[in-house]
């Protein structure tokens, strides 16, 4: 072969793949925008991924997930929502966070934006109306902020001679924690009974909050809805173990982290159901044609290890009904 030609060769095998990529179209950006931390959300990346991988998109093989962690400061999903819109990603997913869809609906009206959120979508001013969300938002309700009443309920059945319950809730989440209290208050008075709210934000005031349980001569504890909690599973699943009070979750997780027993929805479904909505407007969809979905499945755990250390025994009838049990 003839210099030249072996130098044009070279330089045209140089410049093919630099071509093809050109020709190729950019790999879309999916905003991943959560209030917790990662550690604390491994389940739910998985979850999503799966939820994104069931309409045909894989992370790094025809799809970026760029995310961006509060780490339970609300304070910051603003500015994160922000970097977000800047970094023009073509949809932002805010599983299992209220302020998180709040803060990335502010940042945008035109970035679609599917969230995950327990309460009424349309009382938080996310969407319209379920069936036509309108806009740039839609997404899924767990249902389980609904749910308050049926748990303190559980927990009645479970300690029929209980006089007085506590709820824990999140102070700097009072979109839940007001609807959690208003609707415990309700129940508990229906059944004759009284509810004490304990508030705790950070590790050390939910330490705290359990050390005043026997003070406040709570028989029993709630843990509300909240984003906070389900990412302090285990230390709450602990502390309820060491102080030796029955606790009742709306997560699953909780319970196979050693907590006694949750009512709920599966989390880690809608999470990835939130991934497939994603998709889905990755494909074209828009968002103010795909309703709102609601939670129609709530599940029933009880850990029978648990309720042995702390010394009970659950009745029969609610085993019999419980979807799994931890023995």
């Amino acid at each position: 072969m003839k210099r030249r030609e072996f130098i044009t060769g070279l330089a045209g095998a140089a410049a093919w793949p630099l071509a093809a990529r050109a020709q190729q179209p950019a790999m879309p950006v999916v905003g991943f925008l959560r209030s917790t931390a990662l550690d604390d959300s491994a389940l739910l990346v998985l979850a999503f991924r799966q939820g994104l991988s069931e309409v045909g998109f894989v992370e790094g093989r025809n799809v970026t997930i760029e995310y961006r962690w509060a780490e339970n400061q609300l304070d910051r999903l603003p500015q994160l929502a922000a970097e977000l819109v800047q970094r023009r990603v073509a949809v932002i997913a805010t599983p299992a966070s209220t302020p998180a869809a709040l803060a990335a609906k502010a940042a945008t009206a035109a970035i679609p934006i599917v969230f995950q959120i327990g309460g009424d979508p349309v009382q938080a001013g996310l969407v319209a109306s379920f069936n036509q969300p309108g806009g740039n938002v839609t997404g899924i309700i767990s249902m389980n902020l609904e749910l308050a009443a049926k748990q303190l309920g559980l927990l009645h059945e479970l300690l029929p001679g209980a006089a007085r319950f506590a709820v824990l809730v999140n102070p700097d989440n009072p979109t839940i924690a007001e609807a959690t209290i208003t609707d415990l208050r309700a129940a508990a008075m229906s059944i004759g009974r009284q509810i004490e709210v304990l508030s705790a934000s950070t590790n050390h005031e939910i330490d705290t909050a359990f050390a005043s349980l026997g003070h406040k001569r709570a028989d029993a504890l709630l843990v509300s809805n909240d984003p906070l909690f389900y990412s302090r599973r285990v230390h709450l699943a602990t502390l309820a173990t060491y102080h030796r009070v029955p606790t009742i979750y709306a997560w699953r997780e909780c319970v196979e982290a050693g907590g006694l027993i949750s009512y709920g929805s599966n989390i880690a479904d809608l999470v990835r159901q939130v991934g497939v909505y994603s998709g889905r407007i990755l494909k074209g969809e828009r968002p103010a044609d795909l309703p709102v979905l609601r939670a129609t499945k709530f599940e029933l755990l009880v850990n029978l290890q648990t309720a042995k250390i702390l010394g009970f025994e659950v009745p029969a009838m609610l085993l019999a009904r419980a979807d799994k049990v931890i023995e």
